[in-house]
């Protein structure tokens, strides 16, 4: 049962064995695989961590370590897997605050080539000599967007590899034919093309403060809500720096289709409006076969004035009243589009995201360095990050963006606006962040479980847009993301995983201890408040009769219209159907 679970969570693979596991070789020295867990229900879907444990014992005996990115937790505490873990959480579906990137290669690069120490020369065949047999097993949540990212990085900056290769390689290892790229959200693709430029200009970063000036939007539609967001608390958070209201909106040109309701819905769905219309945006990235930074304008150039105006729709200046001013040059600006509906009810028809980054948007590595003071970053609708890192957007909400920004200078005495970041030099300590609790339950973004479908409606949001900005209830999809995965083994070959034929550790070997673990549903560890305790009880309470529930009003059943006495009530289902056709009746009425 067990199994099944785990397959059905991890969509489609090759060949996925009874007890196997969710992993594949990226290279001979890289791993990637899901979230593993030690304990239920995870467990029972996820990758078992003792069974994870057990086989990179088994092949790589003590030379596995583990670089984990789950901002939402790991599932498991340090000491199960030997405290052999490296820490750098980030939010799902998102990039990586590029300031992460460099601490994360060199610590990669220092395990895996970490020469023989002094004292165990004789046991490990040579003092200065490197480790043979070393692996890095990268973990997120599907082992595919954020582990593949770096994944890819690693390739790119410290093996040499060009990014289409890396990006092929992981894609070809990690994923079935036909079900995508392994790594295809677009801001963590433009991530992966910063990491190359980075990489051929010194791997030098500058993180600065980015106030955003102004935010131009061309074909916007009626009922988006716009905001600017960024990373905080080490890049665990995204936090909400600004929501646009229409006193700071300022039209240019044109009436914002989609105000006629389900119509333009429909057309807006089918492409109709502006169709053929949307000129080519003058800035693309690498990864897009477009200019090389390198060799073009800085972007900066760049007139919005001169960009023109979309027919049929609005051309749209946000500008903040007060100073939006971000504390990274990481900036992701948000949308959601909302259709009013009925009765107190909106529809949201689209939501969609973007993340760029300063540095490199103004053309930092090829600068030695010195970024531009100021810039603009622009992208079309069609390569916008989608809901939870797919490409689902649903309808169109705009046609074209672009964001003025500029670097933030405080005034001499109140503080550094930037810090210069270089990777750290082979044999250096790395920094690694602190984890996000394992147990989970982090609030990483704002946007978390945002989607399409019905909301209630919001007066106090009256002035964003005509709905509220209350986001979709949580929905555990753990499928999400990860429709195609496959495991594979260092040379490509499909990988069987079953645990329980490997050969048994000696009596005096270390391996993990997983019962108290495991002891019952809920128990993460020995010290874990028991919160549902009160709970059960009153639970208990309920369910022991109505003559516990002391004050709360009662009312006969045959007092309630169309109702039927209580003795009268034999089962559930004829009160049931009884109650639908007295509903059926009145409506026909």
């Amino acid at each position: 049962m067990a199994s099944l679970l785990r397959q059905i969570v991890a969509g489609p693979r090759s060949r996925h064995p009874e007890a196997g596991l969710d992993l594949c070789y990226v290279t001979d020295q890289i791993i990637a695989t899901s979230g593993p867990s030690g304990t239920y229900p995870q467990r029972a879907y996820r990758n078992p961590l003792d069974q994870l444990v057990k086989f990179l014992d088994y092949k790589h005996k003590d030379n596995w370590a583990i670089w984990e990115f789950r901002a939402e937790g790991t599932g498991y505490p340090d000491e199960e897997v030997y405290g052999r873990i490296w820490h750098y959480p980030w939010p799902d579906h998102h990039p990586p605050p590029f300031r992460l990137v460099p601490m994360i290669m060199a610590g990669m690069r220092n395990w895996l080539h970490e020469e023989v120490k002094e004292g165990e020369a004789g046991k490990k065949g040579g003092k200065g000599k490197k480790r043979d047999g070393r692996v890095v097993v990268v973990h997120c949540k599907a082992g595919k967007g954020r582990s593949g990212t770096m994944a890819c990085s690693y390739l790119i900056s410290e093996c040499g590899w060009t990014p289409s290769e890396a990006l092929a390689r992981f894609t070809e290892r990690r994923m079935r034919p036909g079900f995508g790229q392994g790594v295809s959200i677009p801001s963590q693709l433009r991530w992966v093309g910063y990491v190359d430029r980075w990489t051929q200009h010194g791997k030098n970063y500058v993180d600065r403060q980015v106030e955003i000036m102004e935010v131009h939007v061309w074909g916007l539609r009626d009922g988006v809500k716009v905001q600017v967001e960024g990373f905080v608390d080490e890049g665990k958070t995204i936090k909400l720096f600004h929501v646009f209201t229409k006193k700071e909106r300022v039209v240019i040109e044109g009436n914002g289709p989609g105000s006629a309701g389900i119509k333009d819905m429909i057309s807006d769905m089918a492409g109709f409006q502006n169709e053929g219309k949307i000129p080519k945006a003058k800035t693309t990235t690498i990864m897009d076969g477009g200019d090389d930074p390198k060799t073009s304008k800085n972007s900066s150039s760049t007139s919005v004035e001169s960009i023109g105006s979309e027919a049929g729709g609005t051309a749209v200046i946000f500008k903040p009243s007060t100073r939006v001013i971000l504390p990274t040059s990481d900036i992701n600006i948000d949308f959601e589009r909302r259709n009013k509906a009925s009765m107190g009810w909106t529809m949201v028809t689209a939501v969609a995201h973007v993340w760029f980054n300063a540095y490199f948007e103004g053309n930092g590595p090829e600068q030695n360095g010195n970024a531009d003071e100021n810039g603009v970053f622009e992208i079309e609708w069609d390569k916008m990050d989608g809901i939870k890192g797919s490409s689902r957007k649903g309808t169109r909400a705009f046609d074209r963006l672009a964001v003025v920004w500029k670097a933030y200078g405080p005034e001499p005495g109140c503080g550094k606006n930037s810090d210069v970041i270089r990777e750290p030099g082979v044999g250096s300590p790395v920094q690694q962040m602190r984890p996000a609790d394992w147990k989970g339950g982090n609030e990483s973004s704002p946007g978390l479980g945002k989607d399409l479908g019905l909301r209630t409606e919001s007066p106090a949001s009256a002035d964003v847009s005509k709905a509220s900005s209350i986001k979709s209830a949580d929905k555990d999809d753990e499928s999400d993301g990860e429709e195609g995965v496959k495991p594979s083994g260092p040379e490509g070959e499909d990988l069987e995983i079953d645990v329980d034929e490997l050969p048994q550790p000696k009596v005096n070997a270390s391996k993990p201890n997983m019962a108290n673990m495991n002891a019952g549903l809920d128990t993460a560890s020995s010290t874990t408040p028991q919160h549902n305790a009160t709970v059960s009880h009153t639970a208990q309470g309920i369910e022991a009769g109505p003559s516990n529930l002391v004050g709360v009003p009662t009312m006969a059943t045959s007092d309630v219209p169309d109702g039927v006495p209580e003795d009268q009530l034999k089962t559930a289902k004829p009160h049931s159907l009884g109650h639908l056709q007295a509903q059926k009746k009145t409506i026909d009425s």
